[in-house]
């Protein structure tokens, strides 16, 4: 279970330093090419992560930041990025 949570600190890190080499020149960014929300199964492409993977992370965090309608959950990205980057997920891990 912890190489799982060490694999997505790496997959998030490798994300987050490959987003800052392409707007190096370009401070503001762009994220025109990934939609503002996301639903539950298309989640793991945009994380890039397996579906078991994703399907595990929402069962053990049921409180991620989503919005549901009509029945369909979907996930706001940049503030499910910044959730999971977030330490307040990981402190059950070490206690």
């Amino acid at each position: 279970m912890d190489s799982l949570w060490i694999g997505i600190g790496f997959a998030l890190m490798g994300y987050f330093i490959g987003e800052g080499l392409k707007n190096f020149k370009n401070p503001k960014g762009s994220y025109s090419d990934c939609p503002t929300l996301i639903k539950e199964k298309d989640l793991h492409y945009y994380l890039g992560l397996n579906k078991d993977e994703v399907k595990e992370l929402l069962n053990k965090y049921p409180n991620a930041p989503k919005v549901e309608l009509k029945g369909t959950s979907y996930y706001p990205y940049q503030q499910f990025l910044k959730w999971m980057s977030s330490h307040h997920i990981y402190k059950d891990e070490y206690r």
